[in-house]
């Protein structure tokens, strides 16, 4: 999975959330999570799934991973 850094910071942001404060939450550093925002480091599986928890959002939401079913054809008639 590919963090979506900006998609991360704008909901973190909407939220009304610090960075510290997310860092506090999923229990890594501020400079861990900037570095994820700003797309200059990756992010384990577990880590966005600890930032989409903190965030109250999907992991969809924060990734850049297509859902499943946007990959299928729609139905055809």
């Amino acid at each position: 999975m590919t963090p979506n850094g900006a998609a991360i910071r704008t909901i973190r942001e909407a939220r009304g959330m610090s960075l510290q404060r997310l860092a506090r939450l999923i229990g890594r550093s501020p400079g861990f999570v900037s570095r994820i925002e700003t797309e200059g480091r990756g992010a384990s599986p577990e880590t966005l799934r600890r930032i989409a928890a903190a965030l109250g959002t999907t992991i969809h939401a924060i990734t850049r991973e297509k859902h499943c079913d946007q990959d299928a054809p729609g139905p055809r008639t």
